[in-house]
């Protein structure tokens, strides 16, 4: 990669901006922006590490320099950081008024002039296949002519974006546009001067403007009057090209524009003036699939190839490679398109923002009192105020809100979900007059567009023309009610098609249709498609649904009309029978599916409790969840909780829950928000807290549930007030709870105080982001004469050597913790030492204990040594990870040599241990010692420390049951000293010796010894080279020999997991 020519602007102060969390931030939307030739052939571990120096740094020596400073812009506007953003781009605008400035101020010579417009030929000539023939075909031309093809071309322009609009829609177009319009290089050319990407990728979900943004850039591109030779813009609709068969480039664009059919080879000469507007890619269809469009390419315009191949080598840049390319897609094509396009920019098209939102309600509804209240219903459904994003569904809400309003009835249950919203608007449409059966004409309309829509769901498809129509056996005059309404439109970008006002809206009349009653299901004529309408199943299915993304949300209105109120609603509006049968079905699909399994993963809880949520009916919610008894939530936005809320209130059997909440839920202790206003995020909050108490008090109606895991979750104090005063009001039963990683800091020490009166708590564990003030309360709960608190976890606690003080004490007063593990706490010397002090107390019940990465030292292993001498309670000890050394193995040993110390497992796990502490350790192990669980994983014992310990393996005495051996340099001279143990032993169960290179010789003396030898061992570790089929022969001989005997592969990383964790029970 050529290292970028110098930015316009000073990147790295502007990064320097950046807390650590925002510098987090910007590189986790970087990323997805890049493609093969700017981050992806480095590191990540070197971006992610980069402060916000080196990142510029990497981002300067390794990127193109426009491509640095659009997605900069791109990524400080989605970060909310317009201060950044705005200082960007002014130096880049001083860069380009110099520029102008310069050129203003030069006065060339003819001479100089002509030399440049013959250099400029040159480049033009580059894009056409016979420049010579397209030449001698201009001669011809009388002057002025070019004007009138000009001319011709701007007016097709414009009347394309006159035509965009639908009525009420033209006062947001400036908005939409506007907004992104700086982000396209080549429609913002006071930007920055350098070079740009010849493709722009427009990509964002349906209806938030991707079209109209295009159109506007062809008027703008069209218009450029500073240039000596007009621009020209052609359109292309990806859903017209599906329908062409064999033909040219240039009758391609003949047939897009016919006007200018003969000056078509004049203006492809051009190919640096040429701007193609590529139009709703995911509609392309192609027989062979779209990935082989890459290995069909074509380069001469005149040669006649399927439209499609052609479509492909214009945007693989083989034909007119300097044109401009501007592509609109949803990100449901985003995958195959990426495949096709040359070094693109993706820019993300978001739509309406909060603010505009709020200005289109009070727009359209005038009374500020009813906008604002019309906007509240609306952000209080998630989904339904992130598809507010499009305009459309702007429009459709304020109809139908204003409507219900002015009439006096109560727009809340409107909002409630998706579908009610759209159940009313549709509607409302069709309300018939007084007097009037307006629904029994509305019947086969209804069925009619139904089955468009369906159609073009599973086709994924939302433009439909004349052969969509036929195949259905649908007439156009079918459509005309819903034509009059805009519920249905004609496509104002493909002649003859149809397209719904909403994908939303054809994606509830597709679900509509599987509760149609059976007298609308009419024969489909012959060359149907294949789908089948009544198939709940497939539709359900998580096969489909990853096949096709349009599904989903059918399935959520199939789930919300099942409701018997808006089964009947929809039924007498257009006087058609409905049946929600099909309710059984869908219960048996979603939720008692053993191939759909709801709650098996995050990802299938979450869809399962949307769905259940849309239908509003309690009774079939307590069907759906009657056997769960455990799910796993995270919560991004108020519909989750929603959601959640509204189905675990039903769900008795309930016993174990798993809960995440991302950043950016809770704003009030949000301090990286500096940007925003401090009322703004108060604001926030008591919008989202409603939702948080309704969520709260499932600890009221879940008696069942006996263990709370809240991980990786960002909280305020408000919420995490309202959840303490839940949990300590509600009479429940929990047993277990782990909370890890939870912001405020501050939250942990709340949360135990609503734990401490709990008599029901055993297990309780609290890890990460270095509370400071635990220790206090937490004695405070060991002292409690309530307390059977069996099992405490405390990892990377930042306390003092008092406090330390005061936790040893109150483990001489509680009488019911038997586990403590103080993993990853820095003990010094004194607070290690008052706490071998507790263990030497007669009423000190602990009976495990881990210390790993505590940073003990020798002196440490003294005091500890004299405690074991003593205590006759403690059975297991990890001391992993603590820098011991050999000489504090010796000192250890001598403690564990008493007979009256009962400790029967030891954790060593790298802590630079040598063959001198296996000396002392397989003494130790020949003496009858209690220690039948030994792990020296990750320390360089060699061969010389393996033979000390298999002296002891060979001792009778040795009552040693599992021995982990994990990453402990043998090697395959060691196995002979190794496999003769194993046949003198008869206690060994496990064995590990992962992460050791025995090979192929080393593996076969074990194996060889084992079926010799009637051996004990029940499970062996080994790291195997699965490429080799002569160990692959060995393993499966051995357990053919002793099908007891289970050998696993050393497949697991131990930083997270060490082999020997499920024994120590922690």
């Amino acid at each position: 990669m050529e290292p970028s020519a110098q930015l316009g602007f000073n990147l790295q102060p502007l990064l320097e901006q950046f807390a650590q969390d925002e510098l987090s931030q910007f590189k986790s939307l970087l990323r997805p922006l890049s493609l093969q030739d700017e981050l992806q052939h480095i590191p990540a571990t070197e971006v992610e590490e980069a402060d916000g120096k080196q990142l510029a740094e990497i981002l300067i020596n390794h990127c193109p320099s426009h491509w640095v400073e659009m997605v900069t812009i791109q990524i400080f506007d989605k970060m909310n950081r317009t201060d950044l953003s705005e200082r960007a781009k002014d130096e880049l605008r001083g860069i380009t008024r110099t520029t102008e400035l310069k050129c203003a101020n030069l006065e060339e010579p003819p001479e100089h002039v002509e030399e440049k417009d013959s250099a400029f030929t040159q480049v033009q000539e580059e894009d056409v296949t016979n420049p010579e023939e397209a030449k001698e075909g201009l001669k011809g031309e009388k002057p002025g002519k070019q004007d009138k093809y000009i001319s011709i071309l701007k007016e097709k322009v414009q009347q394309m974006w006159k035509k965009n609009f639908w009525p009420g829609a033209s006062e947001n177009i400036h908005t939409v546009t506007q907004k992104y319009e700086t982000l396209i290089p080549f429609c913002n050319p006071k930007m920055l001067a350098g070079p740009f990407p010849h493709t722009v990728v427009l990509h964002g979900p349906a209806g938030v403007g991707k079209t109209t943004l295009a159109k506007k850039c062809m008027l703008d591109w069209t218009e450029d009057s500073l240039a000596q030779t007009c621009p020209t813009a052609f359109y292309l609709s990806c859903k017209a090209l599906s329908r062409k068969g064999m033909c040219s480039f240039i009758e391609l664009l003949a047939q897009s524009a016919p006007d200018l059919q003969d000056a078509l080879a004049q203006v492809l000469t051009q190919a640096q003036k040429l701007l193609f507007v590529i139009d709703a890619f995911e509609e392309l269809r192609v027989p062979s699939g779209v990935e082989a469009l890459v290995h069909d390419l074509c380069v001469d315009w005149k040669t006649q190839r399927p439209a499609s191949t052609l479509l492909g080598s214009l945007l693989k840049r083989k034909l007119l490679p300097t044109a401009a390319l501007l592509v609109t897609t949803r990100p449901e094509a985003l995958r195959e398109l990426r495949l096709m396009v040359e070094q693109p920019l993706f820019v993300e098209i978001e739509g309406l923002s909060e603010c505009d939102r709020k200005a289109y309600f009070l727009r359209h509804f005038g009374e500020e009192a009813q906008a604002l209240r019309a906007f509240h219903l609306m952000k209080s459904n998630a989904t339904l105020f992130q598809m507010g994003a499009a305009p459309a569904v702007c429009w459709m809400v304020c109809t139908c809100l204003k409507l219900q309003m002015d009439e006096g009835e109560d727009p809340g249950p409107t909002c409630q979900t998706t579908t009610s919203l759209l159940l009313r608007f549709l509607c409302s449409q069709f309300a018939p007059a007084q007097g009037s059966c307006l629904g029994l004409h509305l019947r086969s309309t209804l069925h009619a567009l139904c089955l468009l829509a369906t159609e073009g769901v599973w086709t994924q498809t939302s433009v439909f023309d004349g052969h969509d129509l036929l195949r259905l056996g649908v007439h156009e005059s079918d459509l005309h009610p819903f034509l009059n309404r805009n519920i249905l439109q004609k496509s104002r970008d493909c002649e003859g098609c149809y397209c719904f006002l909403h994908l939303s809206v054809q994606q509830f009349l597709a679900a509509a249709l599987y509760i149609l009653g059976s007298q609308d299901h009419q024969d489909l004529p012959a060359g149907s498609p294949s789908w089948d309408a009544g198939n709940v199943q497939r539709l359900l299915s998580k096969e489909e649904g990853l096949k096709n993304p349009y599904l989903a949300p059918v399935g959520h209105f199939l789930f919300g009309l099942t409701n018997e109120k808006r089964a009947r609603e929809l039924g007498m509006t257009f006087g058609c029978l409905v049946s929600t049968k099909v309710k059984q079905e869908l219960l048996e699909c979603r939720v008692g599916s053993p191939e759909n399994r709801p709650f098996s993963s995050v990802t299938d809880t979450k869809e399962t409790l949307h769905c259940l949520y849309e239908s509003q009916e309690e009774q079939l919610v307590k069907e759906a969840m009657v056997q769960v008894t455990e799910v796993s939530l995270v919560f991004k936005d108020t519909s989750d909780i929603m959601h959640a809320s509204f189905c675990l209130k039903h769900c008795e059997s309930l016993q174990k829950m798993w809960l995440q909440i991302e950043k950016g839920m809770f704003l009030e202790n949000d301090a990286v928000s500096e940007s925003e206003d401090q009322a703004d995020r108060s604001q926030n909050d008591q919008h989202v807290l409603p939702f948080w108490i309704d969520f709260c008090s499932m600890f009221d109606s879940n008696k069942n549930l006996i263990f709370l895991d809240i991980s990786q979750s960002f909280l305020s104090a408000s919420s995490v007030r309202i959840l303490c005063e839940k949990i300590t009001s509600a009479t429940h039963n929990l047993q277990k709870v782990v909370l890890k990683n939870i912001f405020p800091a501050d939250a942990y020490r709340n949360f135990c105080i609503a734990f401490g009166g709990h008599e029901t708590l055993t297990h309780l564990t609290l890890q990460g982001n270095d509370q400071n003030d635990m220790l206090p309360i937490l004695c405070e709960i060991l002292r409690h004469p309530k307390c059977n608190l069996q099992y405490l976890r405390l990892v990377s606690c930042s306390a003092t050597t008092q406090q330390w003080a005061h936790l040893s004490s109150s483990l001489k007063i509680n009488q019911s913790l038997t586990c403590l593990n103080l993993t990853a706490n820095e003990l010094p010397d004194e607070s290690a030492k008052l706490l071998c002090t507790t263990l030497r107390h007669p009423k000190c019940f602990l009976q495990r204990l881990s210390l790993e990465n505590c940073q003990l030292t020798e002196a440490c292993c003294k005091e500890l040594s004299s405690a074991l001498i003593v205590n006759q309670r403690l059975t297991h000890l990890s001391l992993a990870k603590n820098t011991l050394g050999d000489d504090g193995v010796k000192l250890l040993c001598e403690g564990l040599s008493y007979p009256d110390c009962q400790l029967q497992m030891l954790v060593l796990w790298y802590c630079s241990i040598t063959s001198g502490g296996c000396n002392h350790l397989s003494t130790l192990l020949q003496q009858n010692s209690n220690l039948t669980h030994l792990d020296l994983g990750l320390n360089h014992i060699g061969i010389t420390g393996l033979k000390f310990l298999c002296e002891a393996l060979k001792n009778p005495m040795c009552n040693l049951k599992c021995l982990w051996l994990w990453g402990c340099a043998i090697t395959p001279f060691s196995s002979e000293i190794l496999s003769s143990a194993l046949g003198r032993n008869q206690s060994l169960v496990t064995l590990d010796l992962g992460q050791n290179s025995l090979g192929y010789s080393g593996i076969k003396m074990l194996c060889d010894t084992l079926k010799l030898h009637c051996s004990s061992l029940r499970t062996l570790r080994l790291k195997i080279d699965e490429s080799d089929p002569r160990i692959q022969k060995l393993l499966k001989e051995i357990q053919e020999y002793d099908p007891q005997l289970t050998i696993e592969s050393d497949d697991q990383d131990p930083t997270n997991n060490r082999p020997s964790s499920h024994d120590f029970i922690f």
